[in-house]
């Protein structure tokens, strides 16, 4: 078993963590290359761990790691036999001697260009699964490794999809920066739904042994920070950074001791995270007055309701059935119309949901969908229809792929 991190290194890797979707973004903005730019920031971070074992940290890492970044960057560009051509991008490293890292505040002097990595990262020319592991690689920092680990992929497989990708940008000619207003919030809205991904498969895993990853929802949080600071004026944005907040405040109660799966109404509310969830409220409550409302903050509202109530039974089911109602009307997909119909089950009957599921079944993809039969199985039960539940129960657990989920519908079939 190899040794624990030392305190040292640690630090380290939380700077470099914290620190490379900003730095990263800062090389590529200059020479528009991102393998180029992961290479000489990965050489600079090598150096910097044998660098700074033996003279110390420097007073800002970040600029440290960017100017040894940009030396190692200008030598490939003079080896290159494309040499003439590439003097904007020399241009621009040059200017990158003036940063200090034994100035604290040395990196506030170049621009954040993270908000535009972001865009080139979630293009739409890039398939989903690639648009979520490019911006996990880029913005986040994770290792190949650590994101072929979250969505139980092999490394070399997703390295190939990585460098597929980045090809693919480079080939293609995908921009380095922010759209025209005319494709603005289209593109933006691509940004989000990454987001959200990455945060729902953390959340609750589609896959696997465990429950959550931990670690995606918190990368995904970060990353909704890091857009919503650099789109302020986007209510939308800091929807989505509310309702992660406020999902994950309840996550500490979604398992029990022994590992086991608790639903909403059976958690322990003491336990969620009461911090992050007044976080999450605060922040959906300074955006609705903007009169910007959009498909994030009603959901995000919805989920405040959820954390206002001390108990299953104090629910706000009526006011919830209502915004439910108003996001269909923004955004009329079957899941919402599945979420709307639980929330009538319980604001209304079970026997009003029934009618809403009828319609809802009419939507082909509806059959495959896990979360579909699950609802399905729990109002029937409440509507006294145990036959047609169990069926549809056995759908649900056969859609399972996440074992703890499973476990859990195949203890209540056994209930029943």
């Amino acid at each position: 078993m190899s040794p624990p991190p030392s305190q040292f290194e640690q630090t380290i890797e939380l700077t470099i963590r914290e620190e490379w979707g900003r730095l990263l973004a800062s090389l590529v903005s200059g020479f528009g290359d991102i393998q180029l730019a992961e290479d000489v920031l990965q050489d600079a971070v090598s150096d910097a761990l044998t660098h700074w074992e033996k003279n110390g940290l420097p007073q800002s890492p970040a600029a440290w790691l960017l100017t040894t970044a940009r030396r190692k960057a200008i030598d490939r560009f003079r080896r290159n036999k494309r040499f003439a051509e590439l003097q904007p991008e020399l241009r621009y490293l040059q200017e990158l001697e003036q940063l200090d890292a034994n100035e604290p505040d040395a990196m506030q002097i170049i621009p954040d260009k993270r908000l535009e990595l972001m865009f080139t990262c979630c293009h739409p020319a890039l398939d989903q699964k690639s648009q979520i592991a490019l911006t996990l690689r880029t913005i986040a920092g994770l290792s190949t490794e650590e994101i072929a680990r979250a969505f139980i992929d092999k490394p070399s497989t997703l390295a190939k999809r990585l460098s597929r990708a980045k090809q693919k940008i480079a080939l293609a000619g995908i921009p380095y920066g922010v759209p025209d207003n005319a494709v603005l919030e289209e593109r933006i809205s691509v940004i989000l739904n990454v987001i959200y991904l990455i945060f729902n498969e953390g959340y609750s895993a589609s896959t696997g042994s465990d429950l959550t990853r931990q670690e995606l929802s918190l990368e995904a949080i970060r990353l909704a920070r890091i857009a919503f600071q650099l789109l302020p004026e986007h209510c939308e944005t800091g929807g989505l950074l509310a309702l992660m907040l406020l999902h994950d405040s309840r996550r500490p109660a979604r398992q029990s001791a022994a590992g086991e799966f608790v639903p909403l109404k059976d958690q322990d509310r003491t336990q969620w995270n009461n911090e992050r969830a007044k976080e999450g409220k605060d922040l959906i409550q300074s955006l609705l007055p903007q009169g910007q409302v959009g498909p994030y903050q009603l959901q995000a509202s919805v989920s405040a309701l959820h954390t206002e109530a001390n108990t299953w039974q104090d629910t706000d089911w009526p006011q919830i059935a209502a915004l439910y109602r108003l996001l269909h009307q923004v955004n009329p997909t079957p899941v919402v119309h599945l979420n709307l119909a639980v929330a009538v089950s319980y604001a209304e009957s079970p026997n009003a949901a029934l009618k809403m599921l009828n319609e809802i079944a009419q939507h082909a993809e509806m059959d495959s969908y896990q979360p579909y039969h699950a609802a399905c199985a729990d109002i029937l039960q409440r509507a006294d229809k145990t036959a047609e539940a169990q069926q549809a129960l056995v759908k649900a657990i056969g859609l399972s792929e996440n074992e703890t989920e499973r476990a859990y519908l195949e203890s209540k079939r056994i209930l029943n």
